[in-house]
């Protein structure tokens, strides 16, 4: 399991302010991507290598994703 202690986590800025159902990514740690349900900040967070997230993050942007 990874340290997230110092983690500064952050939604998507176009996630709006409603408080929906958003995730939240802390990528301020050397080695880690740490992502977590915005409704549940003190539940379980998944974390993965930040290749793994930079891969995801483009994948998504050029709407390769299969759907």
């Amino acid at each position: 399991m990874s340290d997230l202690t110092g983690a500064r986590w952050r939604t998507s800025t176009r996630s709006g302010t409603n408080g929906g159902d958003c995730v939240e990514v802390a990528d301020n740690l050397p080695g880690v991507v740490g992502i977590r349900d915005s409704k549940d900040p003190a539940g379980p967070a998944l974390t993965i290598a930040p290749a793994a997230w930079s891969a995801f993050v483009t994948a998504v942007r050029s709407d390769q994703l299969p759907r």
